[in-house]
């Protein structure tokens, strides 16, 4: 029979799970990493299972090990909603918020949104990491992260959030994107290109996996084609200078192209199809004042940008 579980171990748990590292999960919780290490034994031993593989590189979750973590995750969160709520009604709201982003969200709507909140908030410690989707879901349900802004492409399952809610933001539209001495770019396209006629060109996109690979593959199977893949890259200023090079073409979202240079590459919608990045934003259930309004500022900044769309061929 499993003995009642301690909160402390599950916490030790968890951030081990986070940081796929012991000495990473020691560092942040003031510990030593052989105590770290006691702990997740004496856990263990009272379950009767293994909880974590060691690799050369870190550690991994076991199934059940991965299964404990979802539940501390939830309970950990709880615990310290409580506290907030707590301080809340006593008149003590803690002045401290942190956020999770990805690379584009974090170039193009975070910052407008936090100066915003600082200048609020004077006081308010705010924090940013960057994370790529679908990673941070679990942070937000644990409360080391208290907003998440997160993206789904087209073709990509939906990740499940359990306990939380998750508000559009904003539809981020993906573009074709051909070198400007293309044989498409220099004719009249304004009613757009389908993939169809680019069966035979080369592409430049993520690893097999990356949700916008994903993407090409899925839009490409709609259009009967197969894509081929030279070049691969998750960053998008080294996709637009490949396609600006002349190596091949790209599906890039609508907010990564303000600053492209327009003579070296050509922009373009699809013809017959309209694919958008999604761009949404995760908390908790009970959000804090803070959380609040920085969800009302990420929406100024996402309405602000929405309204700059740059012109395509």
């Amino acid at each position: 029979m499993v003995r009642e579980l301690d909160v402390n171990r599950l916490r030790v748990l968890m951030e081990v799970a986070h940081s796929a590292s012991i000495a990473e999960a020691a560092r942040r919780l003031a510990f030593t990493p052989s105590a770290l290490s006691q702990q997740i034994s004496k856990l263990e031993a009272e379950l009767g299972a293994r909880l974590l593989e060691r690799r050369p590189t870190g550690v991994a979750l076991t199934p059940v090990g991965a299964v404990l973590v979802e539940h501390a995750e939830r309970v950990i969160g709880e615990l310290r909603q409580a506290r907030a709520a707590v301080e809340d009604a006593i008149g003590a709201q803690p002045q401290r918020l942190a956020l999770g982003s990805f690379a584009t969200a974090a170039q193009v709507l975070v910052p407008t949104a936090l100066a915003a909140l600082q200048g609020r908030y004077p006081g308010a410690e705010l924090s940013l990491v960057d994370l790529e989707p679908p990673e941070g879901y679990g942070l937000v349900t644990s409360g080391d992260l208290d907003v998440l802004i997160t993206h789904r492409y087209p073709g990509v399952p939906p990740t499940p959030h359990p306990g939380l809610d998750r508000q559009p933001l904003l539809d981020d539209p993906l573009r074709l994107v051909l070198p400007a001495g293309h044989r498409l770019a220099r004719r009249g396209t304004r009613g757009g290109i389908g993939l169809d006629r680019l069966a035979d060109g080369t592409w430049i996109s993520g690893a097999p996996g990356i949700p916008n690979r994903t993407c090409l593959e899925s839009l490409a199977e709609q259009a009967g084609i197969e894509p081929r893949v030279a070049y691969e890259s998750a960053d998008y200023h080294v996709i637009l200078a490949l396609v600006g090079a002349g190596l091949g073409s790209a599906l890039v979202p609508e907010s990564m192209l303000a600053g492209a240079d327009r003579s070296r590459v050509s922009v373009h919608r699809l013809r017959g199809q309209a694919p958008a990045r999604e761009i949404s934003v995760v908390h908790r259930r009970r959000p804090t004042a803070l959380v609040r309004e920085l969800i009302t500022f990420l929406h100024s900044a996402a309405d602000a940008l929405g309204r700059r769309s740059p012109a395509e061929g």
